[in-house]
């Protein structure tokens, strides 16, 4: 598949992989043929944001797409093959959900006509009605990564592969590809730290955001297949931190440290640990607001 060298940031990604077995017929086939093709020739998120960014150059843009992608990533582990499908129209929809409640109703009429909202609203309820279970596999979150997603990690899972020059095969020129921080775990585990962290924050801070972001997690993660994988990719963002900064990245660890010490009653600990993970993040956070 032909791609272009144009890099789309700054989106996160929490994903989850589930085994072939998950999937009823006929699309457990479909992905298995999928599957099987050479890595080169399925897609990546970059192709999948650059298509969302081309359907909202007509007049009137193109918020949702018209067919349901049948794309998918795909990873296999200890030979089991596993698959993320990309669910780009359901996604669609359920940002334009999100995008209600994050600019005033001026500011999302002139990106997006209120005409073109009515007709998606109403194509989502209408396919909500024939499709009332299906879930996104793939979330997103653009110019950070949401705290609550690094409960489900450790540090040991973690995996940083730094950018390198790379031979073209189209031509002689040389260029650098991207560096790859992402976390990967088993679902079982991501379900236990999720637990183990709600218990420690109900019983130390009470109700609160984190909490209910947490919950909301819990329950999206519930609905897949047991032998499923939890991936987080920082993704897009890769682009907007420096090398030297993802290399020293250790958000989970200090996402776990600051609950073991919440749990400790170690207040100045927990604190040194949020400071950590709020310095790091506010300066890619101030980016998404610079001109």
């Amino acid at each position: 598949m032909a791609q272009s060298s144009v890099e789309v940031p700054y989106n996160a990604y929490l994903r989850v992989y589930e085994p072939l077995a998950a999937f009823p017929e006929p699309e457990r086939s479909h992905w298995s043929e999928y599957a099987a093709r050479a890595a080169e020739d399925r897609p990546t998120e970059q192709d999948e944001v650059r298509q969302a960014l081309v359907d909202l150059v007509p007049v009137p843009p193109v918020p949702v797409p018209v067919h349901e992608s049948r794309d998918a990533f795909v990873a296999v582990v200890d030979g089991v093959t596993l698959v993320c499908p990309w669910r780009t129209r359901l996604r669609s929809w359920l940002a334009l959900e999100e995008l209600r409640h994050q600019f005033p109703r001026p500011v999302l009429d002139a990106v997006l006509p209120p005409v073109v909202r009515v007709q998606a609203e109403a194509d989502y309820e209408h396919w909500r009605e024939r499709n009332p279970d299906v879930r996104p596999w793939i979330r997103s979150s653009t110019w950070h990564v949401p705290v609550r997603w690094f409960v489900l990690f450790s540090d040991d899972e973690r995996e940083f592969e730094a950018g390198r020059i790379e031979e073209r095969s189209d031509g002689p020129d040389k260029r650098r590809s991207s560096p790859l921080l992402r976390y990967r775990t088993p679902m079982v585990q991501a379900r236990r730290r999720v637990a183990r962290g709600l218990k420690v924050l109900r019983d130390t801070m009470g109700e609160g955001p984190l909490i209910e972001g947490l919950i909301e997690v819990g329950r999206w993660i519930e609905d897949f297949h047991p032998r499923s994988l939890v991936e987080l990719d920082y993704g897009g963002l890769v682009h907007a931190i420096d090398e030297d900064s993802l290399a020293e990245d250790r958000s989970a660890a200090d996402v776990a440290e600051g609950l073991a010490a919440l749990k400790a009653e170690d207040g100045a600990r927990a604190g040194q640990a949020y400071e950590r993970l709020t310095e790091r993040w506010r300066g890619v956070r101030e980016l998404e607001f610079a001109s």
